[in-house]
């Protein structure tokens, strides 16, 4: 519970003016997707935040509340009606999309977070052979913020209830029915910040 708090107040330490001003703008006159993206992402933020410091990560904290809140911007692009995202393009493409959107804005940084938090990563290969819709790169996360933000995100749906926690066994089942290489980049992943709910 403490690290939940400690995140809390971090989180009030830095304004969330800009975060609050790009999720107003890319979900006007949509409050359903507002309400479901800005609620998905705060869990995400927390969580992260919460992983952070009970491990002493050396992270920068400031970014990783704004990339957190700012990672899944892309879905406002795309066909998931069932979260209420009316926008063409398919959901795998949320992430190269809030990439794009974001670089437009100047958030070049937060890009990439975008771009990257998708299942544990997505290598070339893996797109060239699934025929994914998807520019053929890797998009794996590097650093320690992308791979934080990339791990917390696993643990939060957007199509339920927005707290609540996905059981990490199935989070695992997840992984691994995407391919071996999604699954043992989770668990390097799980193997860095160990099972947060534990």
């Amino acid at each position: 519970m403490r690290s939940v708090l400690v995140a809390e107040r971090i989180f009030h330490i830095y304004p969330a003016t800009m975060i609050e001003t790009l999720l107003q703008k890319y979900t006007a006159g949509n409050p359903e997707l507002y309400r479901t993206l800005k609620g998905h992402s705060a869990a995400v933020r927390d969580l992260a935040l919460s992983i952070a410091t009970r491990h002493n990560l050396q992270i920068d904290t400031e970014f990783v509340n704004e990339a957190a809140m700012l990672h899944d911007i892309g879905i406002v692009m795309c066909d998931a009606p069932g979260i209420s995202c009316f926008g063409t393009e398919p959901y795998l493409r949320h992430g190269i999309e809030g990439a794009r959107i974001l670089r437009a804005e100047g958030l070049p940084r937060h890009a990439r977070v975008a771009e990257r938090h998708t299942g544990a990563g997505i290598t070339a290969q893996e797109i060239a052979e699934g025929e994914m819709p998807l520019p053929v790169a890797d998009y794996l996360p590097e650093t320690l913020e992308e791979k934080l933000i990339c791990f917390a995100d696993k643990f939060y749906s957007k199509s339920r209830d927005l707290r609540g926690v996905k059981p990490i066994e199935k989070i695992r089942m997840q992984m691994q029915a995407h391919g071996a290489g999604s699954g043992e980049r989770f668990a390097a992943l799980e193997a860095l910040f160990g099972n947060p709910f534990e």
